[in-house]
């Protein structure tokens, strides 16, 4: 294995501080990374790792050594994603993290034209609606919806989803269809527990431009956004969801928008990657296509 490798390798471990994190992360044996950190100690002639039953840390010459590999490797990060340009032929593999709503709304409708611009690129995307260190789970980019919590990461955003109150048209031929906020004292909702906080998220309106939370009645709760919508499909009560991701169910008449005077303001969809410095050619040419998809839904729009 060369030399450039097994940094890799290496910093990595630093990072996880861990032999098999690594090893998932990278798709190898844990026994190749286990001599390859051996065998890069003894080359440079230092113990660049101490070890414990539990974890492995860097060592005092181990962090100075690693701060030298991860600006080798940001360098080197720089030469490639120049040359991709000049060769405007991008590839290599991008990890995507995002929910199963944005996936089945945004991302896969659209893959064919990605694949079409970059058919050299291997996009590999992880449905999940929690918060994710992407460096311990080997990911490339996160898309997320709402505000963000305060962090190292770089975040670019990519859209503002517009929100729509709405049910089915069972649901409102059986309960009636409310007029103002007073009116859904008489309707149930389906409620979305946030799978970060566990807590119940609140229905929010417009009222004489300002922001009113509401927490409505519900025999049924769910922190994922698929079974959200199709709750509502099915008429178990009043949903709240971003308005591109039931933009054909309101068209085809399945769900119907309700109180439309009281909209609600929209929220932040945002792209997230560790330092700009690694984002590779694959990486980047993901963010820059994700975000022109979300300029062009006017449900997105900045």
């Amino acid at each position: 294995m060369g030399r450039l490798e097994a940094i890799r390798i290496f910093t990595r471990v630093a990072e996880t501080n861990s032999f098999s994190k690594t090893a998932d992360v990278m798709d190898m044996p844990r026994g190749t990374v286990s001599r390859t950190i051996q065998a890069l100690e003894e080359q440079v002639g230092v113990r660049l790792l101490s070890r414990s039953t539990r974890q492995v840390n860097l060592t005092e010459a181990g962090k100075v050594y690693y701060e030298r590999c991860v600006k080798v490797l940001a360098d080197l990060s720089e030469v490639e994603a120049a040359l991709a340009q000049v060769s405007s032929v991008p590839s290599g593999t991008v990890r995507v993290d995002t929910s199963g709503t944005i996936a089945r709304a945004l991302i896969v409708p659209s893959l064919d034209t990605f694949f079409a611009k970059y058919p050299d690129i291997d996009v590999r995307v992880g449905l999940a609606d929690r918060n994710i260190d992407l460096i311990q789970e080997g990911v490339d980019c996160v898309i997320r919806a709402g505000a963000l919590e305060e962090s190292s990461l770089i975040a670019r955003r990519i859209g503002n989803a517009k929100l729509v109150t709405c049910a089915s048209a069972r649901y409102l031929k059986d309960h009636g269809i409310p007029m103002g906020l007073d009116d859904l004292r008489d309707h149930v909702a389906v409620n979305y527990v946030s799978a970060r906080t566990g807590k119940l998220l609140p229905f929010e309106f417009n009222q004489h431009g300002e922001v009113v939370k509401l927490s409505l009645r519900s025999k049924f709760s769910v922190n994922e956004g698929t079974a959200y919508i199709d709750a509502g499909v099915r008429g178990f009560g009043i949903i709240q969801p971003s308005r591109y991701m039931v933009a054909d169910l309101l068209k085809d008449g399945t769900l119907q928008e309700i109180l439309p005077d009281f909209r609600c303001p929209p929220i932040p969809l945002s792209i997230v990657y560790p330092h700009r410095n690694h984002i590779s050619s694959a990486t980047r040419a993901f963010t820059d296509w994700i975000t022109e998809i979300c300029h062009k839904n006017p449900d997105l729009r900045t």
